[in-house]
C-alpha cells in the first residue's frame, strides 16, 4: 500500500457519463464519500441514449431526481412510438408502435412510467445533483495507472488542463470507462458474444422546414428505409433541431472523412423525401452498435459498470438503462460493506446477479433491432435469440436468480414471459399504494436506505424481531406494518400480503434496490432466530 497520496476516498469513479453519474448520485444518497473523474471537459453535448425505461425512472424517483428529469426532457414528452417509413412525404409508413405504454397499463406496476430524456439533457440534472450532495466530481481528469492490493487501491490522475498529478488511495474502483474500458483491458477480462453488429454516423442538424414535413407527427424515432438513403430520423426539439443516424460500412472501405456535409444533406433530403429543406450539419460522431458483455464484472476490488462491462444494440435504449441500474445494484452493496453492515462476499453477488442480466437483455436488444430492420443492421443466423417477449418484461421483469436473494429456483429464467412481480425473491418488489402520515407513496419510495421488512398491521412479532436483530448485528432494517390503522395503510384497502405472495402472518424481506431477498409466507417459530440467519447468510456476516 502507497502511504504517501495526495487523497483517501472510499471510492474511485472512473467515467463521468451517464452510468459514472449514476453511481456518484446513488453513493451520495447512502453517504458513501467518493471521487469521479471524467477526461472529458463537460458532460456530453450530443443528444443520444435518450429512452429510460421504467425501471431507471424507479431508480431515479427514489434517488430524487425525477421531476428535475422531467423537466430537462419536458420539450420531448408528448413524443412516442416507432415510425417505420420509405419516405414522410409518401404512403408507405407504418407505426411500429404508436404508444410506449397504450392504455396505462403500466400503472398497475409502477408508481412512474418511461422518459425520453436525451443523454445532452440528463447527464447535467445528474451531474448537479451528484455535486449538491457532496460528491467529488472532477472533469478533464483521466486516470493514468491503477495497482491494486488485498486492501484497496492505487490510481494516479492527471489534470489535462494543467498537467497536474494526484495520487488517490481508494477502497474500491467503478470502471465506467466505456465500451474501449482501459480499465477491463488491463485486468484482461474477456468478452463474448457476436461482437459488431452495425455501423453509423450520428448527424446533427438543423432545419425548420423538416418541421413542417412532420406536421402533427410526434415521434420517438423513425426509420426511413429507401434503400438510396436509409437511415433513423430522431427528434431533438421538434421544431429545428434534428438528429439523423445514417449507415456507415468502414468494412468496405468508407471513412468517416467521406461523410461531408453536402453528401450529409442529401442523404437526409432524401431519405426524409423532401429534396428542397433547409438542412444545417452542426455536427458528426461515428458510433458502433455491438453485443458484447464481459465474462467477469470484477477482479479484486475493481467493479466494471455500463458499456464497460456490456455493449448492446441501441434499440430499446436496454444499453444505457442496464447500465444505470448496474450502478445502483453495486451501490447498495458497496455503501453495505464500507459500512460494516455486510461482509466483502456480499459484494460477489453484484455479478451474480447484473451478468446473467446483461447477457439475456444483449440477446433482446439485438432481436429487436432485428424485429425492427433497424437501418444498418442485417442479422447474422442466430444473433439475438428470437423473440424473447415484451420491452416492458425485459425492462422490469427481470430477476435474479443468485445473489442476494433466498429461496429463489436457480433454473428459472433471468428474464420470464411477462411481467410477473408478485413478491418472489428476486424480483423487483411490488408496487402498492399507501398512505403514511398523510402523505400518499408507494412501496417502492421505501426502498433505497435500508433493508425493510413488511409485515401486517395487526401482527408485532416480526417487527418486534426485526428491532432486536437491527440491534445485535448492527445493521439498519425498517420494519413495517401494513394494514388499515397501521403505520402504511393501503390505498382502496388493497391486500398487500396477496400481492407479495404471503399471507397476514408473513413478513417480506426488501433489498435497498427495491428487489425482493426474502419472504416467508407464515409465522416463524422463533421469528428472531430466523430473521437473523436470513440477514447473516444474505449480508455475508460471518
Amino acid at each position: 500500500m502507497n502511504e504517501n497520496v495526495d487523497i483517501r476516498v472510499p471510492v474511485l469513479i472512473v467515467g463521468g457519463s451517464l452510468v459514472g453519474l449514476s453511481a456518484s448520485v446513488f453513493l451520495g444518497r447512502l453517504g458513501i464519500e467518493h471521487l469521479l473523474v471524467e477526461r472529458h471537459r463537460a458532460t456530453s453535448t450530443h443528444p443520444r441514449g435518450r429512452g429510460n425505461n421504467v425501471r431507471t425512472m424507479e431508480v431515479f424517483r427514489t434517488a430524487g431526481a425525477e421531476a428535475d428529469i422531467r423537466r430537462a426532457a419536458s420539450v420531448l414528452a408528448d413524443n412516442h412510438g416507432i415510425l417505420q417509413a420509405f419516405s414522410l412525404t409518401g404512403d408507405d409508413q407504418e407505426w411500429l408502435f404508436k404508444e410506449i405504454d397504450p392504455g396505462g397499463g403500466i400503472a398497475r406496476f409502477s408508481p412512474t412510467g418511461w422518459c425520453l430524456c436525451s443523454q445532452n439533457d440528463l447527464e447535467p440534472v445528474l451531474l448537479k445533483q451528484a455535486r449538491e450532495q457532496g460528491g467529488d466530481l472532477r472533469f478533464s481528469t483521466e486516470m493514468q495507472s491503477f495497482d491494486q492490493d488485498s486492501s484497496g487501491v492505487d490510481a494516479v490522475l492527471k489534470n489535462r488542463e494543467t498537467g497536474e498529478h494526484i495520487s488517490v488511495r481508494a477502497d474500491y474502483l467503478v470502471a465506467a470507462d466505456g465500451p474501449r474500458s482501459p480499465i477491463r483491458e488491463q485486468l484482461r477480462i474477456g468478452r463474448t458474444g457476436p461482437g459488431d453488429l452495425f455501423h453509423n454516423v450520428s448527424i446533427t442538424f438543423r432545419s425548420r422546414k423538416l418541421a413542417d414535413v412532420l406536421g402533427e407527427r410526434r415521434f420517438i424515432v423513425c426509420y426511413l428505409t429507401n434503400p438510396a438513403a436509409d437511415g433513423a430520423l430522431l427528434p431533438v426539439d421538434n421544431t429545428k433541431d434534428w438528429v439523423f443516424h445514417a449507415p456507415w460500412k468502414p468494412q468496405l472501405g468508407e471513412t468517416l472523412e467521406d461523410f461531408t456535409e453536402e453528401r450529409c444533406a442529401e442523404h437526409i433530403r432524401t431519405a426524409v423525401g423532401a429534396p428542397d429543406i433547409d438542412v444545417e450539419i452542426t455536427g458528426k460522431a461515428p458510433w458502433h452498435a455491438a453485443e458484447r458483455v464481459a465474462e467477469r464484472y470484477s477482479s479484486g476490488r475493481v467493479f466494471l459498470a455500463g458499456d464497460s462491462a456490456h455493449e448492446m444494440s441501441p434499440t430499446g435504449a436496454f444499453g444505457s438503462n442496464t447500465g444505470i441500474q448496474d450502478a445502483h445494484n453495486l451501490a447498495w452493496k458497496l455503501a453495505a460493506v464500507l459500512k460494516g453492515e455486510a461482509g466483502p462476499g456480499l459484494l460477489d453477488t453484484y455479478e451474480a446477479e447484473r451478468l446473467p442480466v446483461a447477457r439475456a437483455t444483449s440477446a433482446r436488444a439485438s432481436a429487436r433491432s432485428s424485429e425492427h430492420s433497424h437501418p444498418g443492421y442485417s442479422a447474422a443466423p442466430g444473433v439475438g435469440g428470437g423473440k424473447q417477449g415484451g420491452m416492458l418484461g425485459v425492462a422490469l421483469g427481470y430477476r435474479y436468480v443468485r445473489g442476494a436473494v433466498l429461496g429463489t429456483d436457480p433454473e428459472q429464467p433471468v428474464v420470464p414471459q411477462g411481467v410477473q412481480l408478485n413478491g418472489e425473491p428476486g424480483s423487483r418488489a411490488p408496487h402498492l399504494w399507501v398512505h403514511q402520515g398523510g402523505e400518499r407513496k408507494s412501496t417502492l419510495d421505501l426502498y433505497e436506505q435500508t433493508m425493510v421488512l413488511l409485515t401486517d398491521g395487526a401482527d408485532v412479532a416480526w417487527r418486534r424481531a426485526a428491532a432486536r436483530v437491527a440491534d445485535r448485528l448492527q445493521v439498519r432494517l425498517q420494519a413495517y406494518g401494513i394494514g388499515s390503522g397501521a403505520e402504511l395503510e393501503p390505498e382502496n384497502g388493497s391486500d398487500w400480503a396477496a400481492l407479495h405472495g404471503t399471507t397476514a402472518r408473513g413478513a417480506v424481506l426488501v433489498r435497498p434496490d427495491g428487489f425482493v431477498a426474502w419472504r416467508s409466507t407464515g409465522p416463524a417459530a422463533d421469528a428472531e432466530s430466523t430473521l437473523h440467519e436470513v440477514l447473516t447468510t444474505l449480508l455475508h456476516r460471518s
